[in-house]
């Protein structure tokens, strides 16, 4: 039964521990909308330093209106990404995620121009050519510019349907976008928008932003949001097995959907803590300190 339909709340179940036993427990067919965001395999250690502004005239950085700031370093996040095997790491999570779909279920797969060809020919063989829909590219304008090459700002999105005939694509549903030429449109449509192409423009997490968490692969929620609410109906079940900030649970639960997550993290497990505790998540071998956990407050975020 369906119960987030019936207008219960929908469920938050978090794991930890290495994925691969983990979802080899779950049922087979048990999930409709399964997104992953694995490590890149850049080879680097991945951080994200956190920091904090004070007001202060004799400040190392300006602000707003001229005025000067003083930065406070408040502490690092960091693991590191580096594989020796990355498409053998990948191949039977790849496999359990074939299994763990419903029939009618849909798999994203984040990653960037380092292996996602490699993998799209290994994800072909798993699911079959014909269950290949789209790569939807993440496109973002931000950071260091190269001197050598074509700066790389963009990530690749791999979208297979385990039945290429059957999947979910709620249309109505799509968020528009402005026309890049409205002169060139009527005024209706402009009023409208228009719906994204396979290229989605979109900020990285704003440093200074309410929705940054300081984990350092963090993705934003206007991305994250558009495939939860795009290839999943509400009460459907969702599963993010490197679950990291936990973007994909809390996209999933305000949109009325059930999650899953899993993470090896013990800085994850924290982040999505304190994160989610909006969700009343139920945590599966291992538990928050609830000392640095703030008050719940599902009713007042569900559906936000």
């Amino acid at each position: 039964m369906n119960t987030a339909r019936l207008g219960h709340a929908p469920t938050l179940d978090i794991h930890f521990g290495d994925n691969l036993p983990i979802i080899q427990e779950f049922p087979s067919a048990s999930f409709d909308l399964i997104y992953i965001d694995p490590p890149f395999n850049t080879g680097r250690t991945q951080a994200r330093t956190q920091i904090k502004t004070t007001r202060d005239d004799n400040g190392d950085r300006e602000g707003f209106k001229g005025k000067r700031y003083r930065t406070v370093r408040v502490g690092t996040k960091a693991f590191t990404d580096t594989f020796d095997d990355f498409l053998g790491f990948l191949e039977p999570r790849l496999e359990e995620v074939f299994r763990l779909l419903k029939p009618n279920g849909s798999f994203f797969l984040h990653l960037d121009y380092r292996e996602v060809h490699y993998v799209k020919v290994l994800l072909d063989g798993i699911f079959g050519r014909d269950s290949f829909i789209n790569e939807i590219v993440w496109a973002y304008d931000y950071g260091a510019r190269s001197k050598k090459k074509w700066s790389a700002k963009h990530d690749n999105i791999l979208w297979y349907a385990k039945n290429p005939n059957d999947y979910t694509y709620r249309y109505e549903d799509i968020d528009r976008i402005p026309y890049m030429a409205p002169g060139l449109v009527t005024p209706e449509k402009v009023a409208r928008g228009k719906t994204p192409t396979d290229t989605w423009w979109h900020t990285i997490v704003s440093p200074n932003g309410k929705e940054k968490t300081g984990y350092p692969t963090q993705k934003p929620l206007g991305v994250i949001n558009r495939l939860i609410r795009v290839h999943s109906n509400p009460g459907d079940r969702v599963l993010d097995f490197f679950a990291g900030s936990g973007t994909i649970g809390e996209a999933a639960i305000k949109q009325h959907r059930n999650a899953v997550l899993v993470d090896s993290n013990e800085e994850a497990m924290s982040v999505m803590a304190k994160r989610l505790t909006f969700a009343c998540p139920t945590f599966h071998n291992w538990a928050p300190d609830p000392a640095d956990l703030p008050e719940p407050t599902l009713l007042d975020t569900i559906g936000a």
